[in-house]
């Protein structure tokens, strides 16, 4: 019998964790939450209904759902939510998708998402609630936090350290035997030739610190208030 799952998040990137989880076939997708949209309740995305926030955790349970997986790409956030699941009775799913090659004894963690086309090497482990997406490695003896994102083509060398909440962004390239602090962001089609502090932001070939991730957030933040 196939176990209840809900996603949390209804973005692109839920449609991605649902394709993998209905390839594996071990369980049955009974909707999508969505925290930040009220009025998507209802409505259809890729035949997955919104069944709403977090208040229909108990809904939820009286249908039997045993398990969640988030569906969105916010690293700090999934790491957050990771309690509040657990606190409301549910475990974690972990998807796969059936064309990631995943080598015989690496470590993958509690709802993790390996996409299409990625690969994690012998020796290597993955944290729980991080992302390897579409077409990404992980070479061998790799030690990937929680709630990392390495993205879409990226690369990584042998024996590479990512700490937690680290976003890796698509097509960049880090070098064997390098550190990747905390929370650190390291930019799209960058290459990182060295060390990284915690809580940077770097990006450009080489890549180089460019601000911390408390004055990108503030700059983020900034760029969205100013949009009509």
């Amino acid at each position: 019998m196939q176990k209840k799952v809900a996603i949390w998040g209804a973005s692109g990137h839920a449609l991605v964790v649902a394709d993998i989880l209905r390839l594996q076939g071990e369980y049955e997708i009974v909707g999508l939450l969505d925290d930040l949209n009220p009025e998507r309740r209802g409505q259809q995305t890729a035949g997955l209904p919104v069944l709403g926030g977090r208040e229909q955790f108990d809904v939820l349970r009286h249908r039997r759902v045993t398990h969640l997986i988030f569906g969105f790409g916010d690293c700090s956030t999934r790491l957050r939510l990771t309690s509040v699941a657990k606190e409301n009775g549910f475990e974690f799913a972990t998807a796969i998708h059936p064309r990631a090659v995943v080598a015989a004894g690496a470590a993958i963690g509690v709802g993790t998402v390996i996409a299409a086309g990625a690969v994690v090497n012998p020796g290597s482990s993955i944290g729980a609630h991080t992302i390897i997406n579409t077409c990404a490695s992980v070479d061998h003896e790799c030690v990937i936090g929680d709630a990392v994102h390495v993205g879409p083509g990226a690369h990584l060398g042998g024996r590479v350290k990512v700490g937690d909440e680290v976003w890796i962004g698509m097509g960049a390239t880090v070098l064997d035997r390098l550190q990747i602090g905390a929370r650190s962001i390291v930019g799209a089609g960058s290459v990182v030739t060295k060390d990284v502090d915690a809580d940077v932001v770097v990006y450009g070939v080489p890549a180089r610190k460019i601000r911390s991730v408390e004055a990108q957030i503030k700059r983020w933040q900034q760029r969205s208030s100013e949009t009509p």
